[in-house]
């Protein structure tokens, strides 16, 4: 156990998502090698534009407005970080919280497959957030295109 636990402002950041969801999270912020926090949760309409505007986000049917996607961002000397080592751990503990609640999540960088199905066989976590970079580089490979890798990006799927 690493005793990182959610904050205050992540768990309000989870009101409104999937329990399921919630759940994983929870489990995952406990095996986690990296702190992380939830950045967003459920967004409104007015968020969902302006991220839409900005181009942070490319759809106004984001998961985020059913309360079905998180962005969970490395939190590192007192702030949320974008940085893709600490992105690769947390998508590993998110990985195996997922395998062990059986919660079908997907990862903004994996988008083709679930999660918990990536690297099979892979429990280490720092064997396993290596294997998912690999993942995300072959789904690179695989779509070509508009699609852009969003690590901090979990969604559960109906």
């Amino acid at each position: 156990m690493t005793g990182y636990t959610l904050g205050a402002a992540s768990l309000k950041e989870l009101n409104g998502v999937r329990p399921l969801l919630v759940g994983t999270i929870k489990r995952a912020i406990t095996i986690s090698k990296v702190d992380f926090t939830v950045h967003d949760g459920i967004r409104t309409i007015e968020e969902q534009r302006r991220y839409v505007a900005g181009g942070v986000s490319k759809t106004m049917k984001s998961k985020h407005l059913e309360g079905r996607a998180v962005d969970l961002v490395p939190w590192i000397d007192g702030k949320p970080r974008w940085w893709w080592p600490q992105i690769y751990q947390i998508a590993a503990a998110m990985c195996i919280a997922s395998r062990e609640l059986k919660s079908a999540i997907v990862w903004g960088t994996v988008w083709d497959m679930r999660l918990a199905d990536l690297a099979p066989g892979v429990t280490d976590i720092d064997k396993l957030a290596e294997a998912l970079k690999r993942e995300g580089l072959a789904y690179n490979v695989r779509h070509a295109g508009s699609d852009f890798p969003d690590g901090p990006h979990f969604e559960i799927t109906p």
